[in-house]
């Protein structure tokens, strides 16, 4: 089990430990987006910078994504393999009004855009919000 931690990890030239492991498993068991607060609950035994630190350095490696949902909280959401966090690899995001949970939509690609040849996109951020499946249940029964 743990060597597909192991090898997610080297295949983004990140050394495993047992902590990057660790802080790895838990981001993967989240069935949604996660902020550095959700990780923090999840891994309350883990010092918040030890965290902190594994999301900084996930996150250069490409490992993981970020994106603003508008919550005032950054998300994080593992990559694809094949994911290089580069504009063509950009997807938009569902933000929950109810629940407040975020979720990566990545059938849905960010739209091509034709800036002035002066300018350099660096990132782009598309957040769809309304209610997900469970909540629009819970709000329309």
């Amino acid at each position: 089990m743990n060597s597909l931690f192991v090898n997610l990890l080297e295949e983004r030239d990140i050394k495993p430990t047992a902590i990057r492991i660790l802080v790895l498993k838990a981001m993967l068991e989240f069935d949604r987006a996660f902020s550095l607060s959700d990780l923090e609950s999840q891994l309350d035994t883990i010092d918040k910078s030890t965290i902190s630190r594994a999301i900084h350095l996930f996150h250069e490696h490409q490992l993981i994504h970020s994106f603003d949902d508008g919550s005032g909280s950054v998300k994080y959401s593992v990559c694809s393999r094949d994911c290089h966090c580069s504009i063509e690899d950009m997807h938009a995001h569902f933000y929950c009004n109810y629940c407040k949970k975020a979720f990566c939509l990545d059938n849905i690609s960010i739209p091509g855009f034709q800036l002035s040849p002066v300018m350099q996109i660096e990132s782009v951020n598309l957040v769809i919000k309304g209610y997900c499946g469970q909540c629009n249940k819970l709000i329309n029964s």
